[in-house]
C-alpha cells in the first residue's frame, strides 16, 4: 500500500508538472569553473554521505551557570556518523555575541571537515539586523521598513545584517521574509512587507541584493546566502492563524504571491524557505508544481530549497498526506525539496537512505538535491574557507549601521492624526506617559529579537531608551509622569496575558498633565504562538483609553503592535494617533524626536488598518466589492470604510500635487498610447507648500477600466521618496513598464488587454490607452 500510495503521487507530480520550459537564461548566472569542483565532489559521495548532506539539525548546548559549550558527543554523532551537511539557530534558544557565536560556528566546521571532508553550512533567523547577536545592530522590522516607502533603508539592513552575520561566522540568513501580509490576522505580519506585492518586490530585491553582494556565484566575506521565505502563501491563511491553509486562485497566486520570490529568484537568491502549511488543499512541501515547476524549472535556477522547522514531519502528523515519516520525505525530496530541517532527529539520515533503496526516491533527485546544496556551500566560499579570521570587521555595531538604524526608525513612524496641530508638543509641557508598551524595549522590537518571542529583551539592551526613557530625555524627567494603568504579564508564550489594570492609578496622574501620550497595542510574539480570535485591542487597553478622555486632558495614541488591532471605537477619544508599530531599539528616540518636532513624520502605511472585525480589507479589492460612483462613473479614488487606507500618512507640513501628465516615449504613437513592450513614463510636480521641511513618498498607481475578469479598483504600479524644503517644488518622473499593466486572466495566462487606464498620483488622474492585446504563451511575462 505504501509504495502504491508513493507511486500514485509521484506519477501525479510528473503529470501535473509536464510544462512548457521557457526559461531562456538561468536566473543565476552558471560558472563552469564552479560548476566542474561541485561534480569533482559529487562523484566522490557516497549515499549516506548525500543524505546527510540534505539533512539540517539544530543543536543545543551544555551550560552551567558560568558559561554554555557545545555537547561534543551530540556533534560526533551528528557529523561522524550521520554525516549531517548544515546545522541551525542559536544555542537554547538565545542571542550571544558575536564572539561566542563565532567560536561554536568554528568548532562545527572543523569537526565537519575532520569528520566528512565537507564545510558545514550554518544558518541563523536573522530577521531585522543581526537579530540574534547581543551585540548586533537591530533595525525595525519588515513592516515598518515598508512604511518608509524607502528601498534605500531595505538595502542598509541588508548591508549592515550580511556584514554583523559573517563577523560571527555565519555564512546564511533565513531572510528575508516575502510573505504578502494581505491578512492582517496573521501572526507574522509584521515580519512582511504589507500588502502590496510590488512594494514587497522593490523592498526585498533591495534586501537580496544587499545581503549577497553583486556577485551570487562568489558571495564575499562581508556578505551572506539569503534564504526567501515562506514560498508561497503562507501570510494568506484561511483561518487567519498560522501555519494553516490557503486558498488562493491560481491566477492570484501567480499575479500577486508569486512576484515577489520570482523577482527576488531573479536577482540571485541562493536559497528559498517553503511554506509550512498548504494551498489549495496540497502540502507546499509536497507539491512539485509550485517547488520544481514554477521555480527549477520555469525560471531554470539552480538554487537550493530547504523546509521550514519540521515540516517533513507534518506531512504525516499533520496533513495526512503521507502514512509515516519515509513516504513523508520521499514526497517532499521528490516534489523540489533539496534539504530537510528536521531538526532533532539525526535518523532523518537513515530514513532517507532507505527511502532511495527501496525505489520511493530517484538517485538522481538525490544527486539533483545534493548538487544544489555543494553548489551553495562552493558559491559562498566555504570549501576554500570554512572558518575565517573575524578579528576585523571594524563597522560591527559601528555609529554608521546605528545611524542608519535610527533614521530607518525615523522614517517608519507614521502620523495618522493630529486634531488641532496637538503635535509636536512644545517644550515646557507636563507629560502623562501610560499605557502597557510606555516602558519596553521588547514591544519596540517585536520577535526574532535576542530570542524567538522576543522575551527578555529588555535585558539584552540597557543602552537603549524605551519610550518613556526617551521622553525623559528629550523634556527633562521633571515635565514626564509615568503611570502605566496597564501592564504585560512578564511570561515568555503568553503575550497576551495583563496584568490586574490600575487604571485609576493614570487617571489620578493625568490631572497633574498637560498632554496624554498613551502607548498601546502588542506585547512580543512570534509565529504560531501570536495566533489570536479577536483582532480587537485588549479590554483593559480599550478601557484605559476611555477612562483618560474622560480627564478631558488631550490623548496622544502611540499604536506599538505588530499587526493593526481595532481601535474603531476608541480613536474619536483620541486628538493625534501615531502608528509606531515596531521600530526597534531605536524606536523610543525617532517617537521621542517626532513627538518634539525635531523630525517630521514621513511614514505612509504599507498596509490596509481596518475599522470593522468583520470587514478586514486589502485596498486593491475588486471594483465589484464597493460601488461608489461620482458623476454617474465609477470613482476609482474611493475609500472603503476603514480606520486608515493603505499609503495613508500625514507630516507637520502639506504637499500638493500638479502637472500629472504622460511624458512622450521613443517610437509611441502618442504620449497616452502604448503597446507590450513600451515603458510609459509620468511626471508630476510636488510641492511642499507648509512651513517647514518633508519627506512625501510619492505613489502611482493604475486602475484598468474595462477588462475581461472584474478589475482591481487600482494597483500601485510606482513610487519614490522626496524631500522638500519648504515652499520648493520637484518634478518627480516615474516609469512604469507597459507590461506592468497585464493580469493573469481567468485561464491562468498573462495579458495585456486594448483598453483605457486610469492612472493617479496624489489626487490627480490621466488616462493612457492600450492598442493592442497580448497574451503570454509562458507562465512568466
Amino acid at each position: 500500500m505504501r509504495r502504491l500510495i508513493i507511486a500514485s503521487l509521484a506519477a501525479l507530480a510528473v503529470l501535473v508538472s509536464c510544462r512548457e520550459q521557457v526559461a531562456s537564461t538561468p536566473a543565476i548566472p552558471r560558472d563552469a569553473d564552479l560548476e566542474a569542483r561541485v561534480e569533482k565532489v559529487l562523484r566522490g559521495m557516497s549515499l549516506e554521505e548525500k543524505a546527510g548532506q540534505m539533512v539540517q539539525l539544530t543543536i543545543m548546548t551544555l551550560e552551567d551557570d558560568t558559561h554554555e559549550a557545545l555537547d561534543p558527543a551530540k556533534l560526533e554523532l551528528i557529523l561522524g556518523k550521520y554525516k549531517v551537511g548544515s546545522i541551525l539557530n542559536v544555542m537554547n534558544d538565545r542571542a550571544h555575541s558575536r564572539e561566542q557565536t563565532a567560536e561554536m560556528v568554528r568548532q562545527i566546521q572543523e569537526k565537519s571537515m575532520e569528520l566528512i571532508g565537507i564545510p558545514c553550512i550554518y544558518g541563523l533567523d536573522m530577521i531585522h539586523g543581526a537579530s540574534y547577536l547581543t551585540d548586533g545592530t537591530f533595525f525595525p522590522q519588515e513592516i515598518n521598513l515598508a512604511a518608509t516607502f524607502n528601498r534605500r533603508y531595505a538595502a542598509q539592513m541588508g548591508e549592515a545584517m550580511a556584514y554583523e552575520t559573517r563577523a560571527a561566522m555565519v555564512p546564511w540568513v533565513f531572510s528575508p521574509v516575502m510573505d504578502l501580509g494581505r491578512d492582517v490576522r496573521w501572526s507574522r505580519l509584521w515580519e512582511s512587507w504589507g500588502e502590496d506585492p510590488y512594494l514587497a518586490s522593490e523592498m526585498a530585491v533591495a534586501e537580496t541584493k544587499a545581503l549577497q553582494g553583486a556577485d551570487p556565484n562568489h558571495v564575499d566575506l562581508e556578505h551572506v546566502a539569503v534564504s526567501v521565505k515562506h514560498y508561497i502563501a503562507y501570510g494568506a491563511p484561511h483561518s487567519g492563524k498560522d501555519r494553516t491553509p490557503a486558498y488562493v486562485p491560481e491566477n492570484d497566486l501567480r499575479e500577486r504571491y508569486f512576484r515577489p520570490f520570482k523577482e527576488c529568484f531573479e536577482a540571485g537568491a541562493l536559497t528559498a524557505m517553503i511554506n509550512s502549511a498548504s494551498v489549495n488543499g496540497v502540502p507546499t512541501h509536497a507539491n512539485r508544481t509550485l517547488l520544481t515547476g514554477w521555480v527549477k524549472e520555469d525560471l531554470d535556477w539552480d538554487g537550493m530549497m530547504v523546509t521550514d522547522w519540521a515540516d517533513i514531519d507534518n506531512l504525516y502528523t499533520r496533513d495526512h498526506v503521507a502514512a509515516d515519516k519515509k513516504e513523508a520525505i520521499a514526497l517532499g525530496i521528490n516534489a523540489g525539496i533539496d534539504m530537510i530541517m528536521d531538526p532533532y532527529d539525526p535518523e532523518c539520515c537513515t530514513q532517507l537512505c532507505e527511502a532511495v533503496q527501496e525505489g520511493l526516491i530517484p538517485m538522481s533527485r538525490i544527486d539533483d538535491a545534493v548538487r544544489r546544496i555543494l553548489r551553495l556551500k562552493f558559491r559562498l566560499g566555504l570549501f576554500d574557507n570554512p572558518t575565517w579570521d573575524v578579528g576585523g570587521y571594524e563597522r560591527f555595531g559601528s555609529d554608521e549601521f546605528q545611524s542608519h538604524s535610527r533614521s530607518a526608525a525615523v522614517e517608519s513612524v507614521i502620523l495618522l492624526k493630529n486634531e488641532g496641530d496637538l503635535l509636536p508638543v512644545a517644550p515646557g509641557k507636563r507629560i502623562l506617559i501610560t499605557g502597557p508598551n510606555a516602558n519596553s524595549i521588547r514591544t519596540l522590537n517585536g520577535g526574532w529579537s535576542y530570542t524567538w518571542q522576543g522575551f527578555g529583551a529588555d535585558l539584552y539592551a540597557p543602552e537603549c531608551n524605551t519610550i518613556l526613557e526617551a521622553l525623559q530625555q528629550r523634556y527633562g524627567r521633571a515635565n514626564v509622569i509615568y503611570e502605566p494603568g496597564v501592564t504585560y504579564q512578564d511570561i515568555p508564550m503568553a503575550w497576551e496575558l495583563e496584568n490586574a489594570p490600575q487604571i485609576e492609578r493614570a487617571v489620578a496622574a493625568a490631572r497633574r498633565a498637560d498632554v496624554i501620550v498613551c502607548c498601546v497595542g502588542e506585547n512580543s510574539y512570534c509565529e504560531t504562538p501570536g495566533n489570536m480570535n479577536d483582532l480587537n485591542l485588549s479590554a483593559n487597553q480599550k478601557d484605559l483609553v476611555r477612562a483618560l478622555a474622560k480627564t478631558g486632558k488631550p490623548v496622544v495614541l502611540v499604536l506599538n503592535e505588530g499587526r493593526p488591532r481595532i481601535i474603531g471605537d476608541i480613536e474619536p477619544l483620541a486628538s493625534a494617533v501615531v502608528g509606531l508599530f515596531l521600530p526597534g531599539n531605536y524606536g523610543g528616540d525617532a517617537l521621542a524626536s517626532l513627538l518634539a518636532g525635531d523630525e517630521n513624520f514621513s511614514g505612509k502605511l504599507p498596509f490596509t488598518y481596518s475599522k470593522h472585525i468583520n470587514s478586514l480589507h486589502t485596498y486593491d479589492y475588486k471594483v465589484s466589492e464597493h460601488r461608489e460612483v461620482m458623476e454617474g462613473s465609477y470613482n476609482y479614488d474611493a475609500v472603503m470604510d476603514v480606520q486608515w487606507p493603505f499609503g495613508f500618512g500625514l507630516s507637520y507640513t502639506t504637499f500638493a500635487y500638479s502637472n500629472l501628465h504622460v511624458v512622450p516615449g521613443p517610437g509611441q504613437e502618442s504620449p497616452a498610447t502604448f503597446r507590450s513592450g513600451d515603458v510609459l513614463r509620468f511626471s508630476v510636480d510636488v510641492t511642499n507648500t507648509g512651513n517647514r521641511a518633508g519627506k512625501e513618498a510619492v505613489l502611482l498607481y493604475s486602475s484598468d477600466i474595462v477588462a475581461s475578469i472584474i478589475p482591481d479598483v487600482k494597483r500601485l504600479r510606482a513610487f519614490e521618496k522626496i524631500s522638500l524644503e519648504p515652499g520648493e517644488t520637484k518634478t518627480v518622473e516615474l516609469s512604469v513598464p507597459a507590461d506592468e499593466l497585464s493580469f493573469v486572466g481567468a485561464d491562468n495566462r498573462w495579458r495585456l488587454e486594448e483598453g483605457d487606464f486610469r492612472i493617479s498620483c496624489g489626487g490627480l488622474g490621466v488616462m493612457v490607452h492600450c492598442a493592442q492585446t497580448r497574451v503570454w504563451d509562458s507562465p512568466n511575462r
